[in-house]
């Protein structure tokens, strides 16, 4: 999926941590800096073909959506989104990376329990100290 973010934005403050934050101006309706849709462009970019074909969903939820496909991909520019579309996305890809950590940590936890309790020469190790 091919993002554009070609156009210029109105910017606002935003701080941008692990999770992607947006502060969004109520008054006009194209408030999100370029950055935070650069940003955002990667974020889904790099994403698993899975979430992008759910952030798809997401963006055809909403008619007023432009949505260019040719045989390259998708095509759509982040510049002309409503704030309550950039708002929806920024939801979704702070779910999916707050997903990810989570899922990195139990891999971490089970390689551990798996290094420490079920490898073979552990075994034999603890049973030589109980006698």
């Amino acid at each position: 999926m091919e993002l554009s973010t070609t156009q210029n934005v109105a910017s606002t403050n935003t701080n941008m941590n692990n999770n992607l934050n947006i502060v969004i101006d109520s008054e006009t309706d194209n408030e999100v800096n370029l950055a935070d849709l650069n940003t955002i462009r990667e974020s889904i970019e790099n994403m698993s073909k899975f979430n992008q074909i759910e952030i798809l969903r997401i963006l055809t939820n909403h008619k007023e959506v432009i949505i260019n496909e040719n045989k390259y991909g998708i095509h759509i520019n982040l510049s002309e989104l409503s704030s309550n579309i950039i708002r929806d996305l920024f939801v979704y890809v702070n779910y999916v990376n707050a997903q990810e950590i989570e899922l990195n940590n139990i891999e971490k936890q089970k390689q551990d329990y798996k290094n420490n309790y079920f490898l073979k020469d552990n075994k034999d190790n603890s049973s030589n100290s109980i006698k």
